[in-house]
């Protein structure tokens, strides 16, 4: 016996990586040492010109969404997925990316798609400003089904340390903005696809009342960045706090930065809930405050403001091409989201 017949094909991966090496050293830059193929990821800081610079690092995957993926065969948009997810991660804490590093694992590797995922993750890199140094591709026969994968992200990035945003200033009459979501993101997809798949009797092909495309391509939209957006106030020192509204949603994402005796309201009518969540909700029987525990909403990043800096920073947000939202305020209170107008 050899590998092969145990079902791994090194001869498959090594084909796979030619087309892989060139998406990776298009987000190549001038902290990259070495090249593709190294045990490890080589980069220096030195050309950074930092004063007192601070790692920040985070990790995450796509979750179920990629079972949507694999419907629609959109393998290059789950790594446009991972990589945006993750550098949201540590915008909030003020830190722009500086490299990131992908893992697949497949039961058998498939022509082109992990050629199609690492594109995907390049083109995120490059619209992010940040080097996808390195990865790992796991063939392991038996442990998925077939034509299915899983991929997971490390990002590692950097902020001054007088740039680091966390929360701290956050204080009674601190004004909440909202930054518009392209949809579901990353999160919520087990209970999306129940209820829309299983209890709604819907397709991905299918067509519904109030959506533009089938619910497959709404469901299947890339989760976005707001690196370019808000990158220019963290240096500019103008923001209180940002909360990156993933997984357990507005109740369990906002209390993360908050100081202690501080509650936020959230004004749930100040935006339009995307069609899709209300088509999520109808299905599935969902109550209100459980959606709003899972899903962005239509919400995918709040933006934490002192009242006298509000103005300003809405107008640079709009000037990025960003619709705002006055999604709330603080108050005080027990470190919790109070919803305080019921609306939509």
């Amino acid at each position: 016996m050899n590998y092969e017949d145990a079902g791994v094909s090194l001869a498959r991966a090594d084909k796979a990586m030619v087309g892989v090496k060139k998406s990776v050293r298009t987000t190549f830059n001038a902290g990259v040492l070495g090249d593709i193929g190294n045990f490890g990821g080589l980069f220096t800081l030195n050309h950074l010109g930092l004063k007192d610079p601070v790692l920040v690092s985070s990790v995450d995957g796509v979750g179920t969404k990629l079972k949507v993926h694999f419907g629609l065969k959109s393998h290059d948009l789950p790594g446009q997925d991972i990589v945006n997810h993750c550098c949201n991660d540590i915008l909030v804490q003020g830190a722009r990316p500086l490299f990131f590093l992908d893992y697949l694992a497949t039961g058998r590797l498939e022509a082109g798609v992990l050629e199609a995922v690492v594109e995907g993750m390049a083109k995120a890199c490059r619209e992010n400003d940040c080097v996808l140094i390195g990865g790992e591709t796991a063939e392991m026969p038996g442990m998925y089904h077939e034509g299915e994968y899983d991929i997971s992200g490390t990002i590692v990035g950097i902020v001054e340390r007088d740039e680091i945003i966390d929360g701290k200033k956050i204080a009674p009459g601190t004004v909440v903005l909202g930054l518009p979501s392209t949809g579901l993101h990353t999160n919520g997809y087990s209970l999306a696809r129940k209820a829309l798949f299983e209890a709604g009797g819907y397709k991905l092909d299918s067509k519904a009342d109030g959506l533009d495309e089938p619910i497959g391509q709404v469901l299947a939209v890339p989760h976005r960045s707001y690196y370019r957006s808000l990158i220019d106030l963290v240096h500019a020192k103008k923001l209180q706090g940002l909360v990156h509204i993933t997984g357990s949603g507005f109740q369990g994402n906002i209390p993360r930065i908050l100081p202690e005796g501080i509650s936020v309201q959230i004004n749930r009518s100040a935006w339009k809930v995307p069609e899709i969540f209300n088509l999520i909700q109808k299905c599935g029987n969902v109550e209100r405050d459980e959606m709003y525990n899972t899903f962005n909403m239509g919400i995918g990043m709040l933006v934490f403001s002192a009242p006298g800096d509000a103005a300003e920073i809405r107008r640079h947000l709009e000037g990025k091409g960003e619709t705002v939202f006055e999604c709330g305020r603080v108050v005080e209170g027990d470190c919790e989201v109070l919803f305080a107008v019921e609306g939509r």
